[in-house]
């Protein structure tokens, strides 16, 4: 750990616990009223990887419990893939051979109709790193014109200043989902080769700055396949746990998302299958029964249908990760990764009908954000 690093994301106890737990002391996890970062370890351990059955019981009972049977939808609309990064991971990397577009003022006009005529109202704005082509002004801008017709716009973009996202909030953004990628700085600084998001501590205290000037709610998450999951996770929830105290008024998502094929062809270190996702996935909604769980089109339409309601609480349908791609008037571009549930909102919404649980299009109202 570098010297300005959290004392909190020290996870050593947790580690050797998760390392050496039982079916015992999972039971006891699953049978306990309370959790905390050492109840996560257990539930991420290998003994419970043969509890998964209790475990989803479990996660299904405490979602419904606050969540009802219903899913919380929402969009993407990737504004730009120019990018200042070199992630060796990601498709958009300023080294991958790929068109370059970003959406003009008129482009983005076209998408936002689009979205409104299929019926979404829950909008998330990306773009890749920061660059002169799609820096913060190109974004504030774009936020607002997103403002004027959906009632909650969330970005996931570059890493900002406490000015910056002040001013992004009093233009309607209501909140930041930002992924740390990998909280280990070793493999971290090996991971990002240049651009603005190497500076690994800027990164992690992007959520707090957001908090800190009046964004409502940020997603956090770690890309599953970099680093070894389970240190990653504890950390993870160390993060959340840390802003849940200091933040208590705001509200705090977490995604799970995993590698997946992208131009760049970064192979994983780590394997994690669909039966440890699930594992994941059970593990932080009993640990954090009133967090939204979200899960993404990343992922294959059957393991999205099993999940839906065993923990997740909200997914994105029918996703574009190429720059806009949701009208005609869209320019072909390369995607930042491969979309594996290519489904339509119809066929989408019918499977979770079907699974008795209800598609959510709004659940947020403008006035709230005092625009």
């Amino acid at each position: 750990m570098t010297t300005d690093t959290p004392e909190w994301l020290e996870i050593k106890p947790e580690l050797d616990l998760a390392a050496s737990a039982g079916e015992r002391e999972v039971n006891a996890a699953l049978s306990s009223r309370t959790h905390d970062r050492r109840s996560l370890a257990v539930l991420l351990s290998g003994a419970a990887r043969n509890l998964i059955e209790p475990m989803a019981q479990r996660a299904q009972a405490v979602t419904r419990r606050h969540f009802g049977k219903t899913i919380s939808l929402y969009v993407p609309l990737y504004l730009s893939n120019h990018c200042s990064g070199g992630c060796a991971y990601c498709g958009f990397a300023s080294d991958r051979t790929q068109t370059r577009h970003k959406l003009s003022k008129d482009d983005i006009k076209a998408e936002l109709a689009a979205l409104k005529e299929k019926g979404f109202d829950d909008l998330l704005l990306l773009t890749g790193d920061r660059t002169p082509e799609a820096g913060f002004d190109y974004l504030a801008d774009s936020l607002s014109l997103a403002a004027k017709s959906f009632h909650n716009v969330t970005i996931e973009t570059f890493s900002m200043t406490s000015d910056e996202y002040g001013r992004l909030a009093n233009a309607g953004c209501t909140g930041v989902t930002l992924y740390q990628e990998t909280y280990d700085p070793e493999t971290y600084d090996n991971l990002h080769r240049w651009g603005p998001k190497r500076d690994y501590i800027f990164r992690l205290q992007a959520p707090e700055r957001a908090l800190s000037a009046g964004m409502r709610t940020t997603g956090l998450g770690v890309l599953l396949g970099l680093s070894e999951p389970v240190a990653d996770l504890l950390r993870l929830y160390s993060h959340i746990d840390y802003l849940r105290k200091k933040y208590w008024q705001a509200g705090i998502a977490v995604s799970f998302p995993r590698i997946c094929s992208q131009r760049g062809d970064y192979q994983p270190p780590f394997a994690v299958d669909d039966v440890f996702l699930t594992q994941i996935i059970c593990a932080f909604r009993i640990c954090l029964p009133d967090v939204p769980l979200v899960l993404s089109t990343r992922e294959r339409p059957s393991f999205r249908d099993g999940i839906a309601g065993i923990g997740i609480s909200r997914m994105s349908v029918a996703s574009k990760t190429t720059v806009g791609g949701y009208c005609d008037k869209s320019v072909s571009t390369g995607g930042q990764f491969d979309v594996n549930d290519t489904r339509d909102i119809a066929t989408f919404c019918a499977m979770l009908r079907k699974k008795r649980l209800e598609p959510v299009f709004k659940n947020w109202e403008s006035v709230y954000r005092g625009v």
